[in-house]
């Protein structure tokens, strides 16, 4: 009973915290503050979700899948959301601010 209270209160959180980040996605004005709300989103959702679903299914072989799954992401989210900063950077897309109005590509 406290095993399943806690895995769907882990799989809620998880869900929730997915959801933030899409709308932080939508949100947000620039690629690099929609890149910094998805990487830190995904990582903890993906979290919270595979637990929630490891504690559903007991210590099993499905557990263990479970937790491989999560170390592929833990290691490839943070990796490609670098990479995709980092290619941004290089083709100088600059960072959003307030003092700074839109820019055309012309250089007018």
């Amino acid at each position: 009973m406290i095993i399943d209270i806690l895995s769907w209160l882990f799989i809620a959180v998880g869900s929730a915290l997915g959801i933030i980040g899409g709308i932080g996605l939508i949100r947000f004005p620039d690629i690099y503050t929609r890149l910094h709300t998805v990487g830190i989103t995904d990582t903890g959702c993906a979290a919270l979700v595979l637990l929630g679903l490891s504690l559903q299914a007991g210590w099993s072989f499905e557990s263990v899948k479970l937790f491989l799954i999560y170390a592929f992401l833990f290691f490839t989210c943070p990796t490609s959301g670098f990479s995709l900063a980092n290619a941004a950077w290089q083709e100088k897309i600059q960072p959003w601010s307030k003092d700074r109005l839109v820019e055309d590509d012309t250089g007018d």
